[in-house]
């Protein structure tokens, strides 16, 4: 009977001959916690995704895909709990509405509109294809980690943050991120597994039938599977070439997302008006399709960093390698390692969590500051005058007050001498 434990201690074998890994007593511990893992949740497939460290405490991460049927019946729970929250929040603002027709005083609106929310990818697709538990040791509870969204990959590439080792405790950063330290430990998960999960050249391959109905249907081809005819590449040619390795896991677009949507494309099914709908239109025509390389590209294609190969192969004992394991390590995500000797490979990451930079991380620059009100002759500021300038204006407001003396004298004698009349 098939179990959904993997073999942890065959596979810290072949990593240990690679010079990477655990110690056999973490690793057997490790295999013990899997196996109370798949005990407790209803798992189809489970695998030791690996190790992030933390100032505190590190994570072990546990990559699984439930049976079919159960993950839906959780989420449903879920969104009805969403659900009662939005409704409480909607009753809230009708008593505020209430609250301000009592205030007679006009509160100016602003005119800045939040950019529209990129929805985030269904279970078992895309970023959010498998699921990840994680524990702190190897006997304690684990802990289900939420889905990814967009907007959290996306600032999650433009900050830098170590890990407490507590999935509660907040990330303080600029630009702030949405969520806790569980959101963004997830949101790390997806960019380095999107980057790093790798697999020998012909054991995966597209199923005949779905790629059709998906080229067609003009998508990329999310989805494969093993192929049975798979029998190997001999170990030197993996070394030798990147290109007898590929990318068995989507890539993630700028968007933060596997697949593309159009931002705009919500936008234009709600309104209503003919002009508004125009607008919607030109502004949908203006957003550009972001593409990603397609599923199961050659590591030979990858971008290289700063004149620096993304990718280093090596044998385990080049003094026989008719008994060696092909090794090849990320150089782009410095912790992330994968092997393969004959029809068995594995990747394994075990680092800080932090993608190699060139160049020294630069925080964001805050953005520029909003102009609070219009300016105009009323509200800049005037040069002082000089001591000239300020005896002319006395003078010539004496000379006035002279003038208007004189006027009103002259206005009462002229009324004394109508009354005598």
């Amino acid at each position: 009977a098939e179990t959904a434990v993997p073999n942890i201690m065959e596979k810290a074998f072949y990593f240990e001959q690679a010079g990477v890994g655990l110690s056999s007593d973490e690793s057997f511990r490790i295999f013990m916690a899997l196996k109370q893992l798949v005990e407790q949740q209803p798992i189809h497939t489970c695998r030791f995704w690996g190790k992030i460290l933390g100032l505190s405490r590190s994570y072990l991460v546990a990559e699984v895909e439930f049976r079919e049927g159960e993950e839906e019946a959780e989420e449903e729970e879920l969104e009805e709990m969403t659900e009662g929250g939005e409704v409480m929040e909607a009753h809230d603002e009708e008593e505020g509405d209430e609250d301000e027709d009592k205030v007679m005083d006009v509160i100016p609106k602003p005119t800045w509109k939040p950019p529209p929310i990129i929805p985030k990818e269904e279970s078992r697709i895309g970023t959010n294809r498998y699921l990840y538990f994680v524990c702190n040791e190897p006997g304690r509870p684990w802990m289900r980690l939420p889905h990814v969204t967009p907007i959290q990959i996306v600032q999650a590439r433009k900050i830098r943050k170590f890990f407490t080792g507590y999935l509660d405790a907040p990330v303080i950063s600029y630009p702030p991120f949405p969520g806790n330290e569980a959101n963004y430990l997830r949101a790390q998960i997806a960019r380095i597994s999107a980057a790093t999960h790798i697999s020998p050249l012909g054991f995966y391959q597209f199923g005949e039938e779905e790629g059709d109905e998906e080229e067609e249907g003009g998508a990329g081809r999310d989805s494969y599977e093993e192929n049975p005819d798979f029998e190997g590449i001999p170990v030197l040619e993996l070394v030798d070439s990147m290109a007898n390795w590929v990318h068995h896991t989507q890539h993630i677009l700028p968007q933060g997302r596997c697949t593309w949507v159009n931002p705009l494309q919500k936008t234009e099914e709600e309104e209503e008006l003919g002009e508004e709908e125009e607008k919607a239109d030109e502004g949908i025509e203006e957003v550009e399709q972001e593409v990603g390389p397609p599923l199961l590209t050659p590591l030979s294609e990858d971008a290289e960093i700063m004149h620096m190969a993304p990718w280093t192969a090596r044998l385990s004992c080049s003094l026989s390698p008719q008994y060696s394991v092909a090794v090849v390590r990320s150089n782009l995500w410095p912790g992330a390692y994968a092997y393969a000797s004959g029809k068995k490979f594995e990747n394994i990451y075990i680092g800080w969590g932090h993608k190699y930079s060139p160049e020294n991380f630069n925080p964001s620059l805050p953005a520029p500051i909003q102009h609070e009100y219009p300016s105009g002759p009323d509200t800049i500021e005037m040069s002082d005058p000089t001591v000239e300038e300020e005896q002319a204006l006395k003078a010539a407001q004496e000379k006035a007050l002279a003038a208007a003396e004189e006027e009103e004298e002259d206005e009462e004698e002229d009324e004394d001498e109508d009354q005598d009349d």
